[in-house]
């Protein structure tokens, strides 16, 4: 598991339950957004994450749509099992805050 797609777990496993959206997860792991999408991608298409549509008006809004996104159930055990066999010793000298799933 390369260490972006860790990263991007570790912002979701944050809390499960919260949906987040591509740019919030962008920030968060500290990676470009083309960077995230595809992992969001592979992660969705292998039953990990579950995303929507948000349901508003972009001319209302003034801004795209966003896509929102959170772990599934089994992605929750599945993220936390691979993480479990990561190095959060080498994964907090790269990204400090992230070590641990703390912020």
């Amino acid at each position: 598991m390369t260490l972006p797609t860790q990263l991007v777990l570790r912002v979701l496993l944050e809390d499960p339950s919260q949906e987040r959206y591509g740019l919030e997860i962008s920030s968060a792991a500290g990676l470009a957004s083309g960077t995230i999408h595809p992992i969001l991608a592979r992660l969705e298409n292998v039953g990990w994450l579950e995303s929507r549509w948000e349901e508003v008006d972009p001319k209302t809004e003034g801004r795209p749509r966003r896509r929102y996104y959170r772990l599934s159930p089994d992605g929750v055990a599945l993220a936390g099992a691979a993480l479990a066999r990561t190095s959060a010793t080498a994964l907090g000298r790269l990204r400090p805050g992230l070590a641990g799933g703390a912020s």
